[in-house]
């Protein structure tokens, strides 16, 4: 694949990507702003033409892939696609503005009082990350530290080295910068350790807090012989930065301080000065061309100058540092400041009885398949647990429903033998489980509906229903599709059997579905000849004999999110067609409330447009965008309360902890996320489950609460962890 020529507004294209900006170029390419066809903003990284018949270039344009994909999701701009083995190799990830701290500190002089204890505290948590997923970074310095709209963040893994991997020999090459180099890149670049980024974290720190190297011999070499023989000059490093600079840049690897004892050092720097803040704002500068971004950095007194400039090579490769990466990093910096700190303990939670950390697998071998369960390849099955009583009743790849006990993960009971993957049981009421049955892909039109009883799995009913709509529990019995998608029927709890039928059929059509929002029947129904053409009718269906009453008509956009005060809430995209590749990042214009009693409509304008999939939490719009970005919205009115990019890609929707006041979100290979309810600031985060299983790519992680115990699940896994050490990892359940 080669770099070609685009037309009007663009530079040209790469592997699908339109390129409308030049970021800048480094050593081994040229870094774009480019957008997908959905219109997401990306870099893309391209390697230079001369460097790409040159197979070392190659090897390590390789391995910066490799790199970044195995960090990706601890805190980096994700991996959005690759092709190392292009005939121009390139790469793109999500694109992220900024400017480097080399030009922050050549344009303002050095850092003082907060910022510098921001700083030191956001390389400590993106080491720690990095190191966390096997990755040595073995170039930290002060031009891959970008200080974007979010705070900083660590850039550019180009001559990283996964510490599994073998190392990338270049002969006759110096791989690094040797200023910001440890002694053993010098003498022993094959024994590299995470200890190196150590002595690379100090001289960096010592270049932000004076604004010079504490090393520079006038010529590489030279430079070289000081790093690995000469002490570093410190001169101006104030303490109590001082001390910890120089234990970082002991020559002994082994001398230096682990990050964990560096991270309870640098939370005691004094917070002086106020830090400089970056904001990043639309471009107003027509005459920029497309892509353009307007950098504005306020300092000092308040006085500040905007700087028409985007992030170089940097842009290319982004890792989160500010905000809470791990559990022991609780609030914003702000929130750990002096008289400010918030000190209280939080409460102990309430557990189940005999609760510890487990960790339980979904998976369950099918009778003469030796190679355990087949995976049928899906759209993201919504697989999970439900809760009931002491025990979780979760779905997975081999059965149906597996009982598991929600203090310790034990596994009780499962059923079914489906080689395909179930998905999340409906719920649990007097007794009883209500699940799908794998549905046989040669069986298009009806599926199964399965009612089992909860002491020992014993099938108690089960139905056929319409394949292609939910069935949803509500308090007269279990609402459903006829399986020939012509009546709305109500069945009977605990027998299964019908306690009434309504014709599926409105003004807007006889296309119907079931619903059911805040504990109450509804259907809706649009035109069967074309569903897409609107409007669609909402009917509410008596409790007790179905009688349907057309309620009001809402857009074909509307989603339904559930209610509020007894009145169904729909949010309505902005546009029929999706705008992104799996519709999980669309926009929405606005919210719609609807009035059973009155049978007026009520719509609220969302004037910031959020993104996303939205989810209804006790009065609160949650939009969960696939990069990571939580927009929380009042239902009432439809203000924006805040919004957090937290760089954790494909989140599950929230759940909501009224002990705790937070809101708790995991992904697809079971990293948690706390955010605090108000503010939306990371509490603490969790590193990802070491092996989620092989269904992570096709399941949509969940979070569920068994009193304050949070249940997650991810991929084949499910998992249960305090809400106050999270990070005190699950074990394997004992049998």
């Amino acid at each position: 694949m080669s770099l070609s020529t685009g037309g009007s507004g663009s530079i040209g294209s790469i592997g699908g990507y339109t390129l409308v900006d030049r970021l800048g170029s480094g050593g081994m390419g040229v870094v774009y702003l480019g957008h997908s066809a959905s219109g997401r903003q990306v870099a893309v990284k391209v390697v230079h033409a001369q460097y790409a018949q040159d197979e070392e270039f190659r090897t390590r344009f390789r391995q910066e892939v490799a790199a970044a994909r195995r960090v990706s999701g601890a805190f980096t701009a994700p991996v959005v696609d690759a092709d190392p083995d292009a005939e121009l190799p390139w790469m793109a990830t999500l694109y992220v503005p900024g400017r480097t701290l080399q030009d922050i500190v050549a344009e303002q002089g050095a850092l003082s009082g907060r910022a510098v204890r921001v700083l030191a505290l956001g390389l400590v948590e993106a080491l720690r990350d990095i190191h966390q997923a096997g990755v040595v970074h073995r170039d930290l310095k002060p031009s891959n530290v970008l200080m974007a709209e979010d705070g900083p963040r660590v850039i550019d893994f180009g001559i990283s080295r996964a510490a599994d991997n073998e190392a990338l020999t270049l002969t006759g090459h110096l791989i690094g910068t040797p200023p910001f180099m440890s002694p053993e890149q010098f003498a022993s670049p094959r024994d590299v350790t995470a200890a190196s980024d150590v002595f690379s974290l100090g001289s960096l720190l010592v270049y932000a807090a004076t604004g010079n190297r504490p090393f520079d011999g006038g010529s590489p070499y030279m430079t070289g012989y000081q790093v690995v023989h000469e002490q570093p000059s410190l001169d101006g490093v104030p303490e109590p930065l001082l001390g910890m600079v120089e234990r970082c840049l002991d020559k002994d690897p082994a001398a230096r301080p682990q990050l964990a004892e560096l991270h309870r050092t640098f939370r005691t720097l004094p917070d002086t000065a106020a830090a400089p803040t970056w904001t990043v704002a639309g471009n107003t500068d027509t005459s920029g061309g497309p892509g353009g971004t307007t950098v504005s950095e306020a300092a000092g007194g308040g006085r500040g100058r905007r700087v028409r400039r985007l992030v170089v090579l940097g842009a290319a490769l982004a890792v989160t540092v500010v905000g809470a990466s791990a559990y022991h990093l609780t609030t914003s910096p702000e929130a750990t400041t002096g008289a400010a700190a918030d000190t209280t303990d939080p409460p102990d939670p309430a557990l189940p009885a005999g609760w510890r950390p487990w960790q339980a697998k979904l998976t369950r071998p099918v009778p003469g398949d030796t190679d355990g369960p087949t995976v049928i390849n899906v759209d993201s099955v919504d697989s999970g647990c439900v809760s009931g009583g002491t025990a979780l009743y979760c779905a997975g790849t081999g059965f149906t429903v597996a009982r598991i006990a929600a203090a310790s993960g034990r596994v009780e009971w499962n059923v079914g033998n489906s080689a395909q993957a179930a998905e999340r049981p409906l719920g649990v009421r007097d007794g009883i489980v209500y699940a799908y049955e794998p549905q046989d892909e040669t069986v298009y039109s009806t599926r199964r509906l399965i009612a089992l009883d909860t002491d020992a799995g014993k099938q108690a009913w089960t139905r056929a229903i319409d394949a292609g709509h939910p069935a949803a529990l509500f308090s007269g019995g279990v609402l459903t599709m006829s399986d020939k998608a012509t009546e709305f029927v109500d069945l009977d709890a605990r027998t299964g059997k019908n306690l009434w039928r309504t014709p599926a059929k409105s003004s807007a059509g006889t296309a119907c579905a079931p619903l059911v929002l805040g504990g109450a029947p509804y259907g809706l129904c649009s035109d069967a000849d074309d569903p897409t053409q609107g409007p669609v009718a909402l009917l509410g269906l008596a409790p007790a004999d179905g009688t349907p009453r057309e309620l009001a008509r809402v857009p074909v956009t509307a989603l339904p999110l559930g209610a509020v005060d007894g009145q169904p809430l729909f949010a309505v995209r902005q546009r029929l067609d999706s705008e992104s590749d799996d519709g999980n990042d669309e926009p929405y214009a606005a919210l719609l409330r609807v009035n059973p009693a009155e049978g007026t409509v009520s719509r609220i304008p969302l004037p910031e447009v959020p993104r996303g999939t939205p989810t209804l939490v006790d009065g609160t719009v949650y939009f969960v965008r696939p990069d990571g970005t939580v927009t929380a919205i009042r239902a009432a009115d439809g203000a924006r309360l805040w919004q957090e990019g937290t760089q954790i890609e494909n989140l599950s929707a929230p759940v909501r902890s009224t002990a705790y006041d937070t809101l708790y979100l995991a992904n697809r290979y079971g990293r948690l996320l706390a955010l605090d309810r108000e503010t939306g600031a990371a509490r603490w985060t969790t590193d990802k489950l070491d092996d989620p299983g092989t269904s992570a790519q096709d399941t949509i992680p969940s979070v569920l609460l068994v009193k304050d115990a949070i249940v997650a699940v991810a991929g084949d896994t499910a998992f249960s962890v305090r809400p106050d050490r999270p990070a005190t990892g699950p074990s394997a359940a004992a049998d």
